[in-house]
């Protein structure tokens, strides 16, 4: 069974008799082997379909939890947007967590904000590096 040049299966056949097979058992043949052809075809092709949509939904998911998280962050230390975000990623990298695991536990409460803008406001404090300026 074959798509242009890419073989994607074989078709067995058997019968009671040895031999070739009559000209109408071939095209029998090639007709059952053209309609498999097109039904493994088209369930990969669902199969493909349906994996990119569970990625997208999983994507789309931690998008909101994230952007819950960064307006719980956002109100209670009132800090925009950007800087709720910043929180959010610091104390993940500080606390070895993926950003999307510490969006979830500061939209549903299982982490306060107050440690997460702390972690931000101590990241400020650092001082950047400094690097001698070109001669």
């Amino acid at each position: 069974m074959r798509r242009r040049n890419e073989t994607i299966g074989a078709l067995n056949l058997f019968g009671r008799e040895s031999g070739p097979m009559r000209g109408q058992d071939i095209r029998a043949a090639r007709a059952l082997a053209d309609t498999a052809t097109i039904g493994i075809l088209e369930e990969r092709a669902i199969r493909r379909a349906e994996i990119l949509r569970e990625q997208l939904q999983g994507a789309l998911i931690s998008r909101i939890t994230i952007e819950q998280a960064k307006g719980v962050l956002a109100h209670a230390g009132k800090v925009d947007m950007d800087e709720a975000f910043q929180a959010l990623r610091a104390y993940g990298r500080r606390h070895s967590t993926r950003l999307t695991e510490v969006a979830r536990q500061v939209a549903t409460g299982a982490i306060q904000p107050r440690p997460v803008l702390a972690d931000q406001r101590h990241d400020k404090r650092r001082t950047p590096p400094k690097f001698p300026s070109p001669s």
